[in-house]
């Protein structure tokens, strides 16, 4: 499972959506500022959005779920008459809210209360009864045996009508009708998060291995889930859906079939409405996935750590103490960076820094101010020191201003990218609702959180002074900041900069780590030819590429294609060549585990996932329906590198579809002994979805075995059927 390539591109996206929809980052371009006023009716958001528009709308959702967990029943019809009054037109959602809100006031247990509760008999709860569903009437029957029985007597006939757990079932409910009318979705990476983690217990249960996340994903992703809202329509009436898409739905997210049915008919026979309907009944832990989001932000530099140095710019460009490691780094660097300034004029299209941000999403360009003072400060801090003293201790005073060069566009260029990133001010915005948590609940809460953040090495530094000194903090805000500066200099194929920075921080790092190296000096070959040097081109791949492949067979394949770019000089071989993202995290993630940082457990939990959410849709022979939509297929994209030997290689998912869903292609091959039905060569069978639904109902078989059985019977399911039983 470690192993499994994913595209963490595509991962920042999704979490800097993630961060953006829930309001959790402090960014210029939010849309917190349209939630000034509320939708005036569903009908304002008619279409099915998964982008961050619906965070007023989920802000209110989660408000009044809050009321309702909390007993203030009141309070909850005053928002819904407010922002969804149509939910108060439904007489079956009035009643059961008017039952609680009755039950309510009568736990409270004072005469005052006890009147209310008789009031709101006579005046709301019963005119409901009379129309709101057939069994309404008993049930409003029913519920008037809590003036006589006691909250506390649990062998009472409405001891389930006293019972609090009725309070976060209508919470659910409600939630569930108005998510659905509001189309206030979850953002994509909460309920991709839910599919995958869903998938992968379903596949560890079935296959009976343990899974290396479970600590993970059961604190993460509840076995509980909303209630289901039901359609109004009779449940007895014959289903108008195809069956490919009740299965499909029941299957993705575990429903019975009727359950699915119900739901279609709820979402009135759109499949992926339905499907987000269900998704977003599952409950995460909100306070660990924030934890985890923030933990992932700041590892891979979408936001500030918080322990940064004010001016921003220092941390590369000063000597730092930190453990030995790097203090011997930035001693040997002290005297290059302090020299001479001058050059951090000189631009270079290596260290721009209006690079597009990591999110995918094209920067126009960044503050020029910012960015002069930046130049200001560096020339500053050099220039007294630049006319008078050389502190090379070796080769000529001219390559000395060269590497003095190289580390001030460095500097320039790392502080360009610090400046990027954004604030995380967490969930703040529910504000006067603090529901009541049982010490229970507030414990494990607690341990929850202690336990995740105690399990990052960048989360531990950002808890506070109590139990670090300040200089233990500073040393991992140091690692943590050259981490981030070697990524960066990858992401822009300044292979270069990177090893001979990386070297002097560590001359055994890349003794370690032969394979990174190799695709450093890839992309140096790569550039060069690029720009036409090929003498020096040649020079790399005689020095570094030729030497690494001999000691490692697998790298010969690699170099011979890396040296085919010679024959195409006009084209752009480095854009054709090695995919730096990739690459940079490569990079990041090896530095960071040399230094002592560990990657963050949502990088853990997405490649366990997706490396599950593989192997189950391989056995079944089938391509998920739903990967698009959340955006699966592009965590799944990596760029094959040019040192891997199965660069070639499809994905098992591929082989198994040829994109619809409905149909399978099987691959079995039938003997041509006299066992067989008939005597055919071997040759692919391509079977129908609905074929493969009947012979699974019919014989109780597993999607795979029915495919097998097809396939030897050319795709016929009656055949199947007739053979089996005779």
């Amino acid at each position: 499972m470690d192993s499994t390539p994913v595209n963490w591109e595509a991962l920042d996206a999704l979490v800097i959506d993630f961060a953006k929809s829930e309001n959790l980052i402090e960014d210029s371009c939010s849309f917190v500022s349209s939630t000034s006023s509320p939708p005036s009716s569903p009908s304002s958001s008619s279409s099915p959005s998964l982008s961050s528009s619906s965070y007023y709308s989920r802000l209110i959702i989660r408000q009044i779920r809050r009321s309702l967990e909390t007993g203030d029943v009141d309070a909850s019809i005053d928002l819904l008459r407010v922002h969804a009054p149509f939910i108060l037109d439904d007489h079956r959602l009035l009643f059961r809210l008017q039952k609680q809100k009755f039950i309510e006031l009568l736990r409270r247990g004072t005469v005052e209360a006890r009147d209310s509760a008789i009031d709101c008999l006579r005046t709301a709860l019963a005119p409901c009864a009379l129309d709101a569903y057939p069994e309404a009437y008993e049930e409003f029957k029913h519920v008037l045996l809590a003036f006589i029985y006691d909250k506390d007597d649990q062998t009472s006939p409405v001891a389930n009508e006293w019972s609090e757990r009725r309070r976060f079932d209508i919470a659910g409910l409600m939630s569930t009708v108005l998510r659905a009318h509001l189309h206030a979705y979850d953002p994509v990476f909460s309920m991709t998060l839910r599919y995958l983690i869903s998938i992968h217990k379903g596949f560890c249960f079935r296959q009976g291995i343990s899974s290396p996340i479970s600590d993970l994903t059961e604190r993460l992703l509840l076995e509980e889930r909303d209630p289901p809202a039901t359609p109004q329509e009779s449940l007895y009436e014959a289903p108008p859906f195809d069956e490919v898409d009740i299965q499909a739905l029941a299957h993705a997210v575990e429903l019975t079939r009727q359950g699915a049915i119900d739901s279609l008919r709820f979402s009135k026979g759109d499949l992926f409405q339905a499907f987000q309907n269900e998704l977003c009944r599952m409950k995460l832990d909100v306070s660990m996935l924030d934890e985890l989001v923030r933990e992932y932000c700041i590892y891979r530099g979408i936001v500030d750590s918080g322990l940064a140095s004010p001016s921003g710019f220092q941390t590369l460009s000063k000597p730092l103490k930190v453990d030995q490691q790097l203090h011997g780094y930035w001693s040997s660097r002290d005297c290059s960076v302090e020299v001479d300034c001058s050059a951090s004029k000189v631009s270079d299209g290596d260290s721009s820094i209006t690079t597009p941000y990591m999110d995918g999403s094209p920067e126009k360009s960044t503050d020029m101010t910012s960015m002069q003072g930046i130049d200001v400060e560096l020339r500053y801090a050099c220039e007294p020191t630049s006319t008078n003293e050389d502190c090379s201790t070796s080769g000529s005073h001219q390559h000395e201003n060269i590497r003095v060069q190289q580390r001030s566009r460095i500097n320039t260029y790392a502080a360009g990218e610090r400046s990027k990133r954004k604030r995380w001010r967490g969930r703040n915005d529910d504000v006067g609702y603090t529901p009541s948590v049982s010490s229970d609940e507030s414990s494990k809460q607690e341990l929850s959180t202690t336990t995740l953040v105690s399990s990052s090495c960048i989360s531990q530094g950002q808890q506070g002074l109590e139990g670090h000194s300040v200089q233990d903090i500073n040393n991992r805000e140091d690692k943590y900041e050259f981490v981030l500066g070697m990524k960066a200099l990858a992401s822009k194929g300044m292979a270069t900069e990177v090893v001979e920075e990386v070297n002097a921080m560590d001359a055994s790092f890349f003794v370690q780590n032969p394979i990174l190296l190799f695709q450093l000096k890839q992309v140096e070959f790569l550039k060069l030819v690029g720009s036409g040097d090929y003498s020096s081109a040649l020079r790399v791949a005689c020095s570094h590429l030729g030497p690494l492949a001999a000691n490692d067979p697998a790298l010969l394949k690699p170099l011979k294609e890396t040296l085919l770019a010679l024959l195409q000089p006009n084209e752009h071989a480095l854009d054709k060549g090695l995919p730096l993202q990739a690459l940079a995290t490569s990079l990041q993630v090896a530095i960071g585990k040399r230094l002592g940082i560990e990657e963050p457990l949502l990088m853990k939990i997405i490649r366990a996932t997706l490396h599950t959410h593989n192997e189950w849709f391989r056995l079944q022979m089938c391509k998920d329906r739903f990967e698009s939509l959340l955006q699966i297929d592009s965590l799944k994209q990596v760029s094959p590198p040019v040192f891997s030997a199965n660069a070639t290689s499809k994905s098992n998912a591929d082989r198994c579809s040829n994109g619809s869903s409905q149909v399978t292609i099987s691959s079995t091959r039938m003997s041509e002994d006299g066992s067989s039905p008939t005597q055919v060569s071997s040759r692919d069978v391509i079977c129908d979805e609905n074929a493969i639904l009947k012979v699974m109902e019919f014989l109780a078989l597993p999607r795979a075995d029915a495919i097998h059985l097809l396939a030897e019977y050319n795709g016929n399911a009656e055949t199947v059927i007739q053979q089996i039983f005779a």
